[in-house]
Parts: C-alpha cells; sequence; structure tokens
C-alpha cells in the first residue's frame, strides 16, 4: 500500500489504480474526430441531410470533438443506438435503422488510418505508468473502447509489463454503473476503498465515487478546471502530477 499526492489532496492506504483510456492515456481526439466524420458522411450518402444532425449527436461542433460528447466517453454500441435513433426519425423502422448505422460504422472503420498514426501515447504516460508499477500498484484500464481495442491499445505502445487487467464496454456493464468499477477491483483482486480512478468524463467520476473508491481524479490534458471535472476529488492537467510519498 501506498500514499498517493495529487495536488492538494492525499489518498492513503492505495492498493490499485484504474486509468480510462481515450483522453486520458491516449490522446485520441483526432481519430474519433475522424470516425465520427467518416460514419456520418456514410449514412448521409443514403439519408440526405442526416449528415450535420448526426454530428451534433456525436460530440462534433465547429470540427472540435467535445469531451463530454457521445464519441468522446460512449461505446460504440451507445454510438450506434444513437445514431439509429436519427436514423428512425426519417420513418425507417426499428431495425433497419440499426442496420443502417452498424453497417455504416463497420464500413467506417475501414477507411481511417492506422490508429498509431493518429492516437499517440500522452507524453510522459509511459514513464507514470511504470514508475507506479514499481512502486507496487495494481494497475487497470476500463475503458468505453472494446476490451480488443484496449489489448490493441496496450500492445501498440508496449505497457503489458505494467498494466494488469484490461476490461472493456463488452464486458456486459458500462460507465458510469459503479458495478464497472467493483467488477474490475474485484479482478484485480482489491477493494475500491484501495482503489483510486483516473479519467477525463464525468462518468468516470461518477462511477468511481459511487463505488466508493479511494479517490477520483479528474485529468484535462492543460486544463485542470474543465467544468465537466468539478466533483473530482482532485483535477490534474498531467499525468505526472500523481506522486507517490
Amino acid at each position: 500500500m501506498v500514499t498517493i499526492r495529487c495536488g492538494n489532496r492525499e489518498f492513503s492506504n492505495i492498493k490499485a489504480i484504474l486509468f480510462d483510456k481515450d483522453g486520458t492515456l491516449e490522446d485520441s481526439q483526432s481519430f474519433l474526430r475522424e470516425l465520427a466524420y467518416k460514419r456520418a458522411r456514410l449514412i448521409d450518402a443514403q439519408i440526405p441531410r442526416i449528415g450535420d444532425p448526426l454530428l451534433m449527436a456525436f460530440g462534433i461542433q465547429n470540427n472540435t470533438l467535445d469531451p463530454t460528447g457521445l464519441m468522446a466517453v460512449g461505446s460504440r454500441q451507445e454510438n450506434e443506438i444513437a445514431a439509429a435513433a436519427y436514423i428512425a426519425e426519417t420513418g425507417r423502422s426499428w431495425f433497419e435503422s440499426l442496420a443502417i448505422a452498424r453497417n455504416a460504422f463497420t464500413e467506417a472503420d475501414k477507411y481511417l488510418p492506422d490508429r498509431s498514426e493518429t492516437s499517440p501515447l500522452f507524453a510522459g504516460s509511459l514513464e507514470v505508468l511504470k514508475f507506479l508499477s514499481e512502486a507496487g500498484l495494481k494497475l487497470g484500464i476500463l475503458s468505453a473502447d472494446s476490451t480488443a481495442g484496449i489489448k490493441s491499445f496496450v500492445t501498440r505502445h508496449q505497457l503489458s509489463s505494467y498494466i494488469q487487467l484490461m476490461m472493456g464496454a463488452d464486458c456486459g456493464l458500462s460507465k458510469p454503473d459503479p458495478a464497472l468499477f467493483v467488477k474490475a477491483c474485484h479482478a484485480l483482486g482489491v477493494e475500491p476503498n484501495a482503489t483510486l480512478m483516473v479519467g477525463d468524463s464525468q462518468g468516470d467520476i461518477e462511477m468511481a465515487k459511487a463505488a466508493g473508491a479511494a479517490g477520483a481524479i479528474g485529468i484535462c490534458w492543460g486544463n485542470p478546471e474543465a467544468a465537466h471535472l468539478e466533483t473530482a476529488d482532485v483535477a490534474i492537467a498531467q499525468l505526472d502530477e500523481i506522486q507517490i510519498i
């Protein structure tokens, strides 16, 4: 067990830290923005004039990814359902709408560049994970991405020596359900009250607090005063603000 200091907060008797992936460890803003555009264009090609409303639903405004929007914090399934709902408003059946959304999402995946080129690890993250792991902490990743997507991320950035748990939205639970955090803790063999959550979304914070986590650390790279992190125990601008004392 260790004591973690973050800003003016200290968290004692910590055994594990769970991290979000997109926006926390991985700088995926460009990738997610381009993915949203491709999905919207493919659907718009079948249903004209639906593209702009879809982009707003995905959380794309003025060519910028909203960190609180659906693409940034939602799972693929949640994005598909949102897209299908807009399609259904054009008079199509629900099952046809879902099929159109899913096919467009699958097709969009084929056109995007290699994620390793567009979603780098945030600077300094590797060093922080290595430091925390060597201090004896158990580390895991909880993400709205699929478990396969998390594993690909871990392999791509050579993090397998440090990350002991990878749990995605396909595990049957999603943020901000506290049961997801509890499930991850049990898989690591630690209690929630000995585990910290680090994430860039309100869902990460709500989940951790409802699960009885030792603490919820919000991160918004370069802007720790982001409004959507105001309920976090502490907010940081970069990962190396997590210190062991």
